[in-house]
């Protein structure tokens, strides 16, 4: 969903509800062409790829300072991450994993490119070809194309979404209504054929990954599933601190398959569950997927912006579709499935853009690509080894020969044992957005190696009391002397400083990284 403020400079031009349904990402590109490339519409239009590139370009500005991600035109709409960027990615995956077990999801891993027939069965092809990348293999003899043979050489397609895949899944094996309900959860990378002026920094691609999740369930366990996904989406955004978020409706779009009493009961069951969970939600009439309605999770940043991030969405059609069936509790009874359609960040791409756009580009420690980095005070050689032996010793805590145990933490922990004054140095620490700096010097050195101590010195945090409260928490029981603020009694709204050993450090990333902080 594009930013209120520029729905209404769309609005400001005088465009019509599809064209800005069009530019908000609500309505699909195949259904709103003409609208858009009229003359009438000619000038809103620029001035929405105008609000489109700057956001791009803004975003491309934060990622280039943090060294996060890039942009090339040899692959419009598809981003290059770069090894900092790819960390926050797969901080998040890991954390999705870390509740997928509670949650009762399985992980699976699916074909990225599908046959054309499979996109017809499950009806993408009709409602969505447009939107879709059409891929021609070699065929079963490598000839060329007058010679195809049907249902060998047939056209492909790449996958906008992992539902049909699925629904493969599903079907592989024997089901029985007691094995209900199943739930699949997959990374694979997703491409839909995005207008090129349409893209825009991390917000809209061409290739992008979802937290795509699906649930074949029975009807009778529809609500209790509709529940947990949403306590799933706010347990998440509760503990990623996003604030507040809204709850939107979508029901039958004019465009759609299965029957009117179908998508009624659908849209029951969604609005029985936004009723029970006790948040305000709104409506958006005509919003749903064209084989089902769906609720989807808006959040506003700093800015007053609003952002569709995680969606549940309730399909009777497509398991109809692939004919899945379970046994029945009767004798040669059988049930057809229902499947819900969920995502909790929604695409991680413009999820991370959005988590820029809300920090400033300061990031939660957990989240961080650079959480310390360790300045060295003078040009002793011996300041110089020890720090950037404390540095590896920090990033890698087992320091053991060999195969790291999976339950290994590794911190990102830098050094900088540059000639430049540490005024400059820790100028820089603040700059590049490392949670930490840490001082080390001749006076740091001359204790034995075990009762060394680094002082750290909190940088750059989101939210920087969370932060504070957190380190005078664990200064308490462990140095209660050890603060080295001005102040002579240190209290969590002073406590920004700390003198600790190795260990000690570990201790406090360690005790970071498992809050969520």
């Amino acid at each position: 969903m594009r930013p209120a403020w520029q729905v209404w400079v769309l609005n400001l031009h005088g465009v019509n509800r599809r064209v800005i349904r069009y530019f908000s990402g609500s309505l699909p590109r195949s259904i709103c062409p003409t609208s858009v490339t009229s003359k009438h519409h000619e000038q809103p239009a620029k001035e929405a790829n105008k609000i489109l590139k700057e956001e791009s370009k803004q975003q491309r500005a934060v990622a280039f300072s943090r060294e996060l991600f890039s942009l090339d035109k040899s692959s419009p709409g598809s981003p290059l991450f770069h090894p900092f960027g790819t960390h926050i990615f797969q901080k998040l995956q890991a954390f999705l994993r870390a509740q997928y077990p509670t949650y009762g999801f399985q992980e699976v891993l699916s074909p990225t490119i599908y046959k054309k027939s499979l996109w017809e069965t499950s009806g993408h092809w009709e409602n969505y070809k447009n939107d879709m990348f059409a891929v021609t293999g070699r065929g079963a003899q490598g000839v060329d194309d007058s010679k195809r043979e049907i249902g060998v050489d047939e056209e492909y397609g790449l996958k906008p979404m992992n539902c049909p895949g699925h629904c493969l899944l599903f079907r592989s094996q024997k089901r029985s209504y007691k094995d209900l309900p199943i739930r699949y959860a997959d990374f694979s990378p997703l491409h839909r054929n995005e207008v090129s002026g349409a893209l825009g920094g991390l917000t809209r691609l061409r290739r992008f990954h979802q937290d795509d999740g699906h649930i074949f369930c029975r009807r009778s366990q529809l609500q209790n599933e509709i529940s947990r996904t949403l306590s799933f989406v706010r347990l998440t955004y509760h503990t990623l601190n996003l604030g507040d978020y809204k709850l939107r409706l979508g029901t039958r779009p004019d465009h759609f398959i299965g029957t009117v009493d179908e998508w009624e009961t659908a849209e029951a069951h969604l609005k029985l569950a936004l009723e029970e969970s006790g948040r305000p939600y709104y409506v958006n009439r005509g919003d749903g997927a064209f084989y089902g309605p769906k609720i989807d999770i808006v959040i506003t940043d700093a800015d007053g912006k609003d952002h569709q991030t995680a969606t549940t969405q309730l399909d009777f059609q497509l398991p109809k579709r692939f004919k899945l069936e379970v046994d029945g509790p009767g004798s040669n009874q059988k049930e057809t499935p229902v499947l819900i359609h969920r995502a909790v960040l929604g695409s991680l791409e413009r999820f991370i853009a959005l988590l820029m756009d809300s920090h400033r580009g300061k990031w939660p420690f957990w989240l961080s690509p650079r959480q310390m980095i360790i300045l060295t005070v003078g040009q002793s050689l011996g300041v110089r080894e020890r720090a950037g032996e404390i540095a590896r010793q920090l990033t890698s805590p087992d320091g053991r020969p060999g195969a790291q145990t999976l339950e290994a933490r590794r911190f990102m922990v830098d050094c900088d044992n540059s000639d430049e004054t540490i005024a400059k140095k820790v100028l820089n620490a603040r700059k590049n957005g490392y949670s930490f700096y840490a001082v080390f010097g001749e006076r740091n050195l001359k204790p034995s190696p075990d009762k060394q101590t680094i002082d750290i010195n909190l940088a750059s945090h989101p939210n920087e009391q969370a932060m504070r409260e957190a380190l005078y928490a664990f200064l308490q029981p462990r140095t209660p002397n050890k603060c080295s603020d001005t102040a002579a009694q240190p209290t969590t709204a002073n406590v920004t400083t700390a003198s600790l050993t190795v260990q000690q450090c570990q201790e406090l990333m360690t005790n970071l990284v498992s809050r969520y902080l």
